[in-house]
């Protein structure tokens, strides 16, 4: 984007924001972003690479903000290509419109911007973004996500001396055009070449501590495919909060974090005065990939050296009994005052049982993956606007079905139509030898249950019904179960999907409707003013922009 054109944009902004400000509530703040994204060549691995920057920088910039924030975050692309921005684990309560993903929200074309408006309601925690389009998420352009909680609400912990945002995740050596291609040419992509922190590679990230001092590590696996197990050498980890809940402050060696996930850890600096390695590897792959940090003690004596300490490999059962310690704390506060136990979700009866298979297979030659034999292909509109604006032949509720039944793999765009307040449990069934691990937007869900086999209705005598940890991104071990609990409390159009990319890309994913008649505000907010139109929605109308005084209290 030419200069004079960008600073002309960028003083839009605030003009656009009168706009927009009238659809969310200002008792509560307003935190407002202006990004640019370009292409640039970055070196994570020591080669050269075609990356994905947000202002200049790879990862991208970090969103700070409180439960409840509202945040205006006007995206300009620079890029060549249609581009989106998704927030995984932001709920974007009651405005699926805003999702970023390509079933609700038409791509930011080129040379154009789009300003997303997100609320942060009744969250905290640590989460991040991604670009979903395409396959850009192997180029960069993600960034952290941490929402703290509101000054009053109490936090199971004490403040720690800092707190540090780790995105880890495996990397490609080639371009993101490159993988894309040989996706498009119908076969599967070769192993991720290394693993990056922050960007960097070995010891590319160096964290200074204090003698006796606690500090609170932010991961997320925002890789492309590969479960990753994280630890510090000579020190041990509490999990305190996983994906918006506070946790049972467990202690481990290391932590599993499976791809999508994120963990808050809290350690402390109890170790002689010397240099260790962090240290990030693979899990459940045939050659393990390896990289480090460096935690540097204040005052150190010794610099790191020999290898970094080794962690687990391809133990399964370290890596279930693991997922299963790590459970709600009851009596904590989450974002409001009340306790995280004071809803009983052990004792609601569900309504609808949805079993979820996922498998691999061919189409017309080519590799394809499916989620009940259904390959998800995408609509030439975005299913949210041909829903709202009621055009018909973009896609069938109820293209898929709630269990599998075991035909050879078939296109379509797979939604399923569910009931707003119903209260469901959905069985992910994984009868391949990788683990596999799945994200449900615009929600939290309670992981009642994972073991071995095939799940039967007898799995149910499992299931942990008092203090199960609430997050939106759960793992599957190979030939193996999940069992997870929703309350279908969030109007919208929400995604479904692998976050295995590349399985994602070639069809593993679906859409949830979550169906109401009603036209209330309190259920469903309407379109927003400065959505963009594509497909068949062009020509369609969205709310007329409303002006609004800057004191307005609109």
């Amino acid at each position: 984007m030419p200069m004079a054109t960008w600073n002309i944009a960028v003083a839009l902004v605030g003009v656009v924001a009168l706009y927009l400000a009238a659809a969310v509530k200002a008792e509560d703040p307003y935190r407002y972003f202006t990004w640019n994204v370009t292409y640039g060549t970055i070196y994570p691995l020591g080669v050269p690479q075609q990356g994905i920057l947000i202002n200049g920088q790879f990862p991208g910039p970090e969103i700070q903000c409180v439960t409840n924030d509202n945040l205006f975050i006007n995206v300009f692309n620079s890029l060549d290509q249609p581009f989106l921005l998704s927030w995984n684990g932001i709920q974007n309560r009651r405005n699926s419109y805003e999702d970023g993903v390509y079933g609700t929200t038409c791509p930011i074309l080129p040379g154009q911007n789009f300003t997303y408006m997100l609320q942060v309601k009744d969250q905290i925690g640590s989460f991040y973004y991604f670009p979903s389009l395409a396959f850009h998420k192997a180029a960069g352009g993600f960034g952290g996500i941490r929402i703290l909680s509101r000054p009053r609400i109490p936090v199971p912990f004490p403040d720690p001396a800092a707190d540090w945002t780790f995105l880890i995740g495996d990397w490609y050596k080639a371009n993101h055009t490159t993988l894309k291609t040989v996706l498009d040419n119908g076969h599967r992509l070769p192993p991720p070449d290394g693993i990056l922190i922050n960007g960097r590679g070995p010891n590319g990230n160096w964290f200074t501590v204090e003698q006796g001092k606690t500090y609170r590590i932010r991961i997320s696996n925002v890789g492309l495919e590969n479960s990753l197990n994280f630890r510090i050498q000579g020190h041990t980890m509490k999990v305190v909060e996983v994906e918006g809940t506070h946790t049972m402050q467990t202690t481990f060696s290391s932590i599993d974090v499976h791809v999508g996930q994120s963990y808050s850890l809290l350690f402390t600096a109890d170790q002689p005065p010397m240099d260790y390695y962090i240290a990030v590897s693979s899990r459940f792959t045939v050659d393990i990939l390896t990289t480090t940090a460096v935690l540097h003690y204040s005052n150190s004596n010794r610099p790191v050296s020999g290898p970094p300490p080794g962690g687990p490999t391809i133990q399964i059962d370290w890596s279930i009994n693991q997922a299963r310690a790590i459970r709600s704390n009851l009596s904590a506060s989450g974002p409001r005052p009340n306790p995280q136990g004071s809803y009983h979700y052990g004792m609601i009866p569900t309504s609808r049982t949805i079993k979820l298979a996922n498998s691999p297979g061919q189409v017309n030659g080519k590799q394809r993956y499916a989620v009940n034999s259904v390959s998800f292909i995408p609509a030439d509109t975005p299913l949210k606007l041909a829903d709202y604006f009621k055009i018909g032949g973009v896609f069938r509720a109820g293209s898929i079905s709630d269990y599998p039944y075991g035909g050879g793999i078939y296109q379509d765009t797979s939604v399923m139509n569910v009931d707003y307040r119903a209260f469901v449990e959905i069985i992910f069934q994984n009868d391949e030898n990788i683990v596999q691990s799945w994200h449900i937007n615009g929600y939290q869900f309670w992981v009642v249950g994972m073991d071995g086999g095939e799940w039967t209705p007898g799995s149910r005598n499992e299931y942990n019904l008092r203090d199960a940890v609430a997050r939106s991104t759960v793992q599957v071990y190979p030939n193996a179960w999940t069992a997870i609990y929703m309350a279908l409390d969030n109007v919208g159009m929400w995604n479904i999907r692998s976050e295995y990319w590349a399985r994602q890309y070639l069809g593993q994913q679906l859409y949830m409707r979550v169906y109401t008649d009603s036209t209330s505000l309190r259920d469903e907010y309407p379109i927003p003013r400065n959505a963009h139109l594509c497909g068949r929605a062009v020509g369609h109308h969205t709310r007329p922009a409303r002006i609004t005084s800057s004191n307005s209290g609109n």
